[in-house]
């Protein structure tokens, strides 16, 4: 692997790196990636690191897109015709004074995709709990005081999305469910019991009850019941002078772009891999994993929550953040 690497972990289940991404990214083949998922840095919310070729330090929006372009352009190059990249955005806000407007990130991110080629096929916005949001970012449009005595400057739990593009062409391999959806749902509604009978039934799928109710869930453009503290374990990976930083992206998340859109053995790339989450998502569901993460403190988590991929997910104690009542 040419580029600066300064740690690495491969296995024949995953491929792990403490390196710039695009060093990464520049080593691997054309066509190579059956898809990809990740959060990128959003632009003026976070700074991650202090190092000069995190794109997170990028001087100003513009500069940002440029930078993130570098991403975009390799990973329409890595991707196989006809598959998939998701992208994990959110609006930006301009502050925390009370009174902010937002960047519509999200949907710069879909127009810089478009101009470099990729087809915008899907939107899902993932519903986020008021009170938690308010306690957890102490966003003061938030605060119920706000409502009470400014309205008109009250704010709202403004939803992630997952957006999901595609690289045109014809996919030489489909991504097909012959049997419909058997691994199970990954949200906190539980799969009516009645159904489970159906569950991996041949023939005729229309008949398929079980897999049909996943799907209505996994095809909605509202995921209202993804479960936000199903995290994995972050806290260690903060250095002391971190930013306030919100948790990773959600395993639920991550599971359902994995088996609607890729199959067992295929190729899954992360060029942000922060503490992990896609990388071990993927190798739970049987995927081979490739990840990129600049920052060494983060990597070593990652590292940590890969050497217990085999075990059962707990819910991280640390990422709870509802609370009865409004946080001082």
């Amino acid at each position: 692997m040419a580029g600066i690497v300064r740690d690495q972990w491969v296995t024949d289940r995953f491929a792990i790196y403490n390196a710039d991404a695009l060093d990464v990214l520049a080593n691997l083949p054309d066509e190579s990636i059956h898809g990809s998922i990740y959060s990128p840095p959003f632009s003026g919310l976070y700074v991650y690191s202090s190092s000069d070729r995190d794109v997170s330090n990028a001087r100003n929006y513009d500069e940002f897109a440029e930078h993130y372009g570098f991403f975009i352009d390799e990973i329409y190059r890595l991707t196989i015709p006809g598959r998939t990249t998701a992208v994990h955005a959110a609006a930006v806000p301009s502050g925390n004074t009370g009174k902010d407007n937002y960047q519509d990130f999200p949907g710069d991110v879909i127009r810089w995709h478009q101009a470099r080629g990729w087809q915008w096929i899907a939107a899902h916005c993932i519903w986020k709990e008021p009170l938690a949001v308010r306690n957890r970012t102490m966003a003061k449009n938030l605060a119920h005081k706000t409502v009470v005595k400014f309205a008109e400057f009250g704010g709202v739990a403004m939803p992630d999305q997952l957006l999901i593009f595609r690289k045109p062409g014809e996919s030489k391999i489909p991504v097909e469910h012959p049997t419909g959806f058997t691994n199970g749902y990954a949200g906190g509604e539980a799969i009516p019991g009645e159904l489970l009978r159906f569950r991996g039934m041949d023939g005729d799928q229309k008949l398929n009850r079980y897999s049909h109710w996943i799907w209505r869930r996994y095809a909605s453009s509202v995921w209202d019941d993804v479960r936000i503290d199903r995290v994995l374990p972050f806290r260690d990976a903060k250095d002391e002078d971190d930013e306030k930083h919100v948790h990773p992206l959600q395993l639920d998340v991550i599971e359902r772009y994995l088996d609607l859109r890729t199959l067992p053995g295929e190729r899954v790339l992360t060029p942000f891999m922060g503490v992990g989450s896609e990388v071990f998502a993927a190798v739970q569901m049987g995927r081979f994993a490739i990840g990129a993460e600049l920052k060494p403190s983060y990597f070593e988590q990652a590292r940590r929550n890969l050497a217990a991929v085999d075990e059962p997910i707990e819910e991280a104690p640390d990422a709870l953040f509802d609370e009865d009542f409004e946080s001082a």
